[in-house]
């Protein structure tokens, strides 16, 4: 969680940040496109409410394996991702290597799924590697912040004889070893509902069978898949100890799904063919280059795929900033233990453990099946799950606060005492967040919103594998370019951890 304490902000800082943030999403609300498609939402909401409170567990044929793939797919690409990110970790100081994390991390696991659909087809490799890389440069960045805000007296106390690696295990890991497991265990509930989104693109996980129940109006099974999911993450902590992910891992293993044979020329072709430009196939010297041909190219994806994706990706996202800091608010409030008696909190709890459980792209799902095709489910979703997750981190630090000894209401002493001390972090959160938010924005696209994701979605099914790289590299570009204006504009310290 970025901390702001020891950072000066000039009277009245944060009412000026909050102003602007509704200031922009009013200006550009007009520009949106959020209309209720949808000729009757209350009669489908009223079979998914009836769907929730008759939930059939029996009616998924294959629900164990569905629930086993998700959890392996989840190892297995946080395993990998640890295995490939730690040692960056300790050179990630170098621009080059942070600069690649921070590209590598930007572009969302569908994409990369996306991609590897294309050379690996529906094998488990596709899903374990579409978590693994982002989540290795995740890893690297995360790490090396823990490690470089870590304590120096430790190394003082070791003989200077000793040789550099066992000072640096001694003297710098194990005091930070408690904090990277937790940012591990945390990563893997992110990668949980990761592998499931990964089934909305056909890998054999529970989104795949949540989608299908869904699409087909089976929302007794639907709902049941749901909720399996929803505590699937909530027990995370009883049946996932640290003690036990050794294990798990080897079962991962050995219950993974059959992995095909890989056609190397499949890979050969991506590659020197697929993803290449019309311009520069067939060709052996740059010589041969039709540079003419090759800039009307760039220049047809630039002006009628990017730009407008990034217009309506922007849009979107600045909308579902100001409605994720309205969500917040009120959920915080909800979950406060200030305001509420313990059952009262445990059931804002419970609220925020659902909000935060579910993917954003699966809400977006439900509610566009709900609203009808436009920004409107998107935005709900965004603010939902967002809100849900910020909400949970500002708790954890409210509760910590101790009342003042004063003649004052919960209310007033909530909204003059508590709410002023969190504020600044709560911001800072959802300024971070506002990089997750364009990740999953671009994402939405493939649900058929107009964002980037249409366009990269539109050209995998045309087979433009080279206007498809182009557009996902565009959305990792303006990932790292709000991921850095965030971090200008709030001053964040780099030791901000990255979360999902």
């Amino acid at each position: 969680m970025p901390q702001q304490k020891n950072i000066h902000y000039p009277l009245g800082y944060w009412q000026n940040i909050t102003l602007s943030i509704w200031l922009i999403a009013l200006v550009i609300l007009p520009f949106a496109d959020i209309e209720i498609i949808s000729f009757d939402p209350f009669i489908e909401l009223s079979r998914m409410l009836n769907g929730l409170m008759t939930p059939d567990f029996l009616a998924t044929e294959y629900l164990f394996q569905a629930i086993i793939q998700t959890i392996n797919f989840a190892i297995l690409g946080v395993f990998l991702g640890l295995v490939l990110g730690a040692p960056l970790a300790l050179i990630y100081q170098h621009p080059i290597v942070s600069s690649c994390c921070a590209f590598l991390r930007a572009i969302h696991e569908i994409f990369w799924a996306l991609l590897f659909l294309q050379i690996f087809g529906l094998s488990p490799i596709t899903g374990i590697l579409a978590i693994t890389i982002p989540f290795a440069a995740t890893f690297a960045r995360v790490f090396h912040d823990i490690i470089i805000q870590s304590s120096e007296s430790p190394l003082e106390s070791i003989d200077s004889r000793a040789d550099i690696i066992s000072r640096f295990t001694y003297g710098k890991i194990a005091q930070v070893m408690p904090q990277m497991m937790a940012y591990t265990r945390y990563r893997f509930e992110c990668a949980l509902r990761s592998s499931a989104v990964l089934g909305f693109i056909g890998m054999p996980t529970l989104g795949f069978y949540m989608e299908t129940a869904f699409r087909q109006g089976n929302y007794s099974e639907g709902s049941a898949l749901l909720i399996i999911f929803i505590a699937l993450i909530g027990t995370i902590r009883y049946w996932c100890p640290a003690k036990l992910l050794a294990v798990y891992l080897v079962i991962a293993c050995v219950t993974l799904v059959d992995i095909p044979s890989v056609d190397s020329s499949l890979l050969i072709r991506f590659i020197s063919q697929d993803i290449l430009p019309p311009a520069l196939t067939n060709i052996t010297t740059l010589a041969e280059v039709r540079w003419s041909s090759l800039s009307s190219w760039f220049t047809t994806i630039l002006w009628y795929q990017a730009i407008p994706g990034i217009i309506a990706t922007i849009t979107l996202a600045l909308v579902a900033l100001a409605a994720t800091h309205f969500v917040t608010l009120n959920v915080h409030a909800l979950a406060s233990k200030h305001l509420w008696p313990a059952p009262l909190t445990w059931l804002g709890q419970l609220t925020l453990l659902i909000g935060r459980s579910v993917p954003e792209y699966i809400l977006a799902f439900i509610f566009l099946m709900l609203l009808g095709p436009s920004m409107l489910p998107a935005i709900i979703a965004l603010a939902i799950h967002n809100g849900c997750v910020i909400a949970y981190l500002a708790v954890k630090q409210s509760n910590t606060i101790a009342p003042q000894q004063m003649q004052m209401s919960k209310f007033n002493q909530f909204n003059y005492h508590i709410m002023p001390d969190i504020y600044p972090n709560m911001i800072a959160l959802i300024f971070y967040r506002f990089e997750i938010i364009v990740r999953e924005t671009a994402v939405f696209g493939i649900l058929g919103i107009m964002t980037l994701g249409f366009y990269i979605d539109s050209n995998f099914s045309e087979i433009r594998y080279s206007n498809a790289l182009v557009l996902i590299m565009f959305t990792a570009l303006l990932n790292v370019a709000i991921d850095i204006l965030s971090r200008r504009l709030l001053k964040l310290p780099q030791n901000s951890q990255t979360s999902c």
